[in-house]
């Protein structure tokens, strides 16, 4: 069985957050106790004295099939994610759009070399990614328009180490000649566009957001479509419905006018 690192303060903690981990990348598949204890390196006996600690906490939950997370892990996350101003205007922002209101729109955070998705406004169709994934930013539109702000220096030196990107559908984008290609384009444009290449059948368009203050993280909303719907129209309106919603999430206080 592994040890924790003799440096950590905490290794009861630290595996805890391990199985936390691993219930995150099973992706909504329950995991048996063995199969926590085995992704870990620890012994059954000390992987059910941690579950029982995490299920009591709301962390995890109990089924038939095994331990999933818990709903204690979703208001965790809602709680981080409304840390953020954009965040919690976002969704009256898509209420009020005549475009938008309609639509999946999601609003994601640059994490490493991966979208993270913090918040969904649900349209018509429950599409999109669930709450709290993680895909690679060089797949989605999400990703692309999270990069645009960045110089292409930057974005190599950010993506580089993860070259060649997985290929999760054929359309993906496996290399960062491709990537940079794309958002050259976005940033023409104004807005991104994933073709089919983050999740087989879907589609999307999104936009970057302008952080509020110097201490948020880059946000981008965007929304999710079936690919038989991303018509060069379609993405056209969505891609400028989606523009004028980040100028609304723009702080009306972070630009000063200058002086005459």
């Amino acid at each position: 069985m592994a040890d924790a690192s003799p440096r950590d303060p905490a290794p009861a903690v630290t595996r805890a957050l391990g199985i936390l981990s691993v219930l995150a990348d099973a992706e909504g598949t329950p995991l048996t106790l063995s199969d926590l204890a085995r992704a870990l390196d620890l012994a059954k006996s000390s992987t059910a004295n941690l579950t029982l600690a995490l299920e009591e906490g709301g962390m995890i939950q109990r089924t038939a099939q095994g331990y999933l997370l818990g709903r204690r892990t979703a208001e965790l996350g809602g709680a981080f994610a409304a840390r953020f101003n954009q965040v919690r205007e976002f969704y009256g922002v898509c209420d009020a759009s005549p475009v938008l209101r309609t639509e999946v729109v999601q609003i994601t955070m640059l994490e490493g070399a991966d979208t993270l998705y913090l918040g969904r406004h649900e349209g018509r169709e429950r599409l999109g990614t669930p709450l709290g994934s993680r895909l690679p930013a060089a797949l989605t539109a999400s990703g692309n328009a999270l990069l645009m702000p960045f110089r292409d220096e930057e974005i190599t030196a950010r993506l580089a180490p993860y070259e060649p990107f997985p290929q999760r559908t054929p359309r993906s984008t496996t290399t960062l000649a491709e990537v940079l290609k794309k958002i050259r384009a976005a940033r023409a444009r104004g807005y991104a566009i994933d073709a089919g290449e983050g999740m087989s059948g879907l589609s999307g368009v999104a936009v970057p957001l302008e952080a509020w203050t110097p201490f948020d993280p880059p946000l981008a909303m965007g929304v999710t479509l079936p690919n038989e719907a991303a018509t060069p129209e379609n993405l056209a309106r969505l891609g400028e419905a989606l523009q004028e919603a980040a100028q609304q999430l723009t702080n009306p206080f972070s630009h000063r006018p200058s002086s005459s």
